[in-house]
């Protein structure tokens, strides 16, 4: 990394870099940061910016929870290390440029608690099995005027409207560029059914270049939004019983060149590992929530008939379900075919929740899981004998089924499985006093 470092340097500054902004994501879902000058870049490359280690036991308001040896406590130091295979110029925040980091020990090893590290352990567990993951997580968001606490939607139009794409006609195309700028191949860009809500979708990339482009995607969008003078939000819940933001996940799983999600003699064209991969996911999603779905808030979103896939099913584009099967256009299925994962948000951190869904897929495959018939329509409708069990209803009911995961407890490991079970039941007690409308507010600014 030194050497990449050093002929990095006359290039960024070429392109009038002057710092470097160095991103991991914590627990809580938090972008943290500490950026260098960009004549440090060297020596962060070969030695890596220091950082204390209680961030992994911080919640979203900052505050550090006690846990279970050192988790939260004032002593110790990591060395953040840049991803400079990863690094990328910002379009729309002059002078500086960005990249993730590999959390390491002062002795180099990489930090138990590094959840960059948890998703590329299990990429390499995939291969290992002979498999591979592409995954794209799409991003929703909502704007607002201002920079009151209230939430004042920045357009009015209709959900999907061609009206309020010309509302915000100049700022949407302002996003598309900038992200295009940086690199990321941008598939889609549309207004959404919420309030002043917005969503685009990237190209698929491996597990954990999609989480890097999660990051920097919400990154830009602020910087963006910011320029235009409005405030944006990514908050799962933004204004209470209105539909929240999603941070659907779209994943395929691979061996070789084959989708197993295509081709097959399965459920709507999957193979026996695809089918299996799908019902690896299904069983796991009640505890995957913990993970997933982190905030209190993220419940709030979870309602029925709201496009959030409340039920702990699948269908074949069924859009109510908490696992949609996306097969694609004839003809392109082998490279299309996906399943997304609508239950899950954007106050998730990206890293924990791609790799707990590899876990979970490879453990389908590994076990032979067997998916139960698919669901048609909105099960919310269906007979109450014929409707499938609703997901967790709470944050601490997601964090019971957690607990009892053993398939996940074991991929992520002592030090990841303690750090989110301490922030999640203190994200629990800040709220435990507070009415829907006062939780929604404590978290709409955060994300």
């Amino acid at each position: 990394m030194t050497d990449r470092a050093r002929a990095l340097v006359p290039e960024l500054r070429s392109r009038g870099v002057q710092g470097v902004v160095l991103s991991f994501v914590d627990t809580a879902g938090i972008d943290r940061i500490k950026a260098v000058p960009l004549e440090r870049l060297e020596g962060a490359a070969t030695w890596g910016v220091g950082m204390s280690p209680v961030f992994d036991a911080f919640r979203s308001d900052d505050v550090p929870m006690s846990g279970p040896g050192t988790l939260g406590g004032p002593d110790g130091d990591l060395r953040h290390v840049p991803d400079l295979d990863r690094l990328v110029v910002l379009d729309a925040q002059p002078g500086w440029a960005w990249a993730p980091v590999d959390r390491r020990t002062q002795d180099g090893d990489v930090h138990p608690g590094c959840a960059r590290g948890f998703a590329r352990r299990q990429v390499e567990a995939a291969a290992a099995d002979g498999l591979r993951f592409r995954m794209g997580i799409e991003v929703e968001w909502a704007v607002s005027h201002g920079d009151g606490d209230t939430f004042v939607p920045a357009c009015t139009g209709p959900a999907y409207g061609m009206v309020r794409l010309l509302e915000r006609s100049d700022y949407l195309r302002d996003v598309m560029v900038a992200l295009q700028r940086q690199g990321l191949d941008v598939e889609q860009i549309h207004p959404e059914y919420s309030d002043g809500q917005y969503e685009v979708s990237v190209a698929p990339a491996d597990p954990v270049t999609a989480a890097d482009h999660s990051v920097l995607v919400r990154t830009t969008i602020r910087a963006v939004s910011a320029r235009h003078g409005l405030r944006v939000s990514f908050a799962p819940s933004v204004v209470h019983d209105h539909v929240g933001n999603g941070g659907h996940v779209h994943l395929s799983v691979w061996r070789g060149d084959v989708n197993l999600l295509a081709g097959g003699t399965g459920p709507y064209g999957t193979t026996d590992g695809g089918a299996a991969a799908v019902a690896g996911v299904l069983d796991e999603l009640p505890a995957l929530l913990a993970v997933g779905a982190p905030t209190p808030a993220s419940y709030l979103r979870l309602v029925p008939s709201h496009w959030a896939g409340v039920f702990a099913a699948w269908g074949h584009e069924t859009r109510e379900t908490a696992l949609r099967l996306v097969t694609g256009s004839r003809g392109e299925q082998g490279r299309r075919a996906n399943l997304e994962v609508k239950c899950v948000d954007l106050a998730a951190n990206p890293y924990l929740l791609v790799g707990s869904l590899m876990a979970a897929a490879r453990h389908g495959i590994r076990t032979g899981a067997t998916l139960p018939p698919p669901v048609v329509g909105d099960p919310a409708f269906a007979a109450e004998d014929d409707r499938p069990a609703r997901l967790p209803t709470s944050l601490g009911e997601a964090l019971a089924r957690f607990a009892g995961s053993d398939v996940l407890r074991s991929a992520l490991g002592e030090r990841l499985t303690g750090a989110i079970e301490v922030v999640r039941r203190g994200e629990i007690d800040r709220v435990a006093d507070l009415t829907p409308e006062q939780v929604v507010a404590a978290y709409r600014w955060i994300f």
